[in-house]
């Protein structure tokens, strides 16, 4: 929400919009998140199921059963996974459109049907960016915790400070990329609404401009 209100904003250095995101969230959206949410905790919940079942079967040496079982949550595990990225873009057009999760996933759907190529290759440089952005978290927070330790308490063994540092970095590093995750699916979805309508490129950023200008499509004279 806060992403998409920052693109459609003209004065984005100053733009401060966190705060009217969370209101605009908590006012309308809630039953769209609460919604999201259910429908994948019920997936889950089936897996587990699932899982329960295997474990019945291996006490009953039922390697048949087993086999089934393992094959049917590796379905689940592949659809589970489609539900959660689905969901993820179903949100970003709640924040865009306002419309409810259903309608949001459908666009969402055929959005990414329709640009497929685009979604692939944000998809791999994203992610490329995100391995390089965690492994810097965590390398970073490494070596200055090792520096730390060593002038601070240079008699005492770095080893499991070094862990615990460690594992704040894993964990910062995680949640600070999901979100830039999240903000550059966003933006793509910012773009290819304001290609597909033909309307506000004057919110586009610079450096997206005249690609918009350019891709747009061409009206017949």
């Amino acid at each position: 929400m806060a992403v998409s209100l920052w693109f459609f904003t003209t004065e984005k250095a100053s733009a401060f919009v966190v705060v009217r995101s969370l209101k605009t969230v908590f006012r309308y959206h809630l039953g769209t998140i609460a919604f999201g949410s259910f429908i994948v905790a019920v997936v889950e919940w089936i897996r587990y199921v699932m899982k329960y079942f295997e474990k019945q079967a291996e006490a009953q040496k039922n390697r048949v059963m087993v086999v089934l079982l393992k094959i049917l949550q590796c379905c689940i595990w592949c659809f589970e996974k489609c539900i959660k990225f689905l969901n993820k873009n179903a949100y970003i057009q709640t924040a865009l459109m306002g419309t409810n999760f259903c309608v949001s996933a459908k666009k969402a759907f055929f959005l990414i049907l329709r640009n497929a190529l685009r979604f692939g290759t944000v998809a791999v440089l994203g992610n490329g960016i995100r391995l390089i952005g965690f492994l810097c978290i965590m390398s970073g927070t490494g070596c200055i915790g090792y520096l730390l330790m060593n002038e601070m308490h240079p008699d005492v063994s770095p080893f499991f400070p070094l862990i615990l540092m460690l594992i704040c970095g894993y964990i910062v590093s995680n949640l600070f990329m999901n979100v830039f995750g999240l903000a550059v699916d966003t933006c793509l979805q910012c773009f290819l609404a304001v290609e597909e309508m033909g309307v506000g490129g004057e919110f586009v950023p610079s450096s997206l401009d005249a690609f918009v200008k350019d891709s747009a499509p061409k009206q017949d004279s």
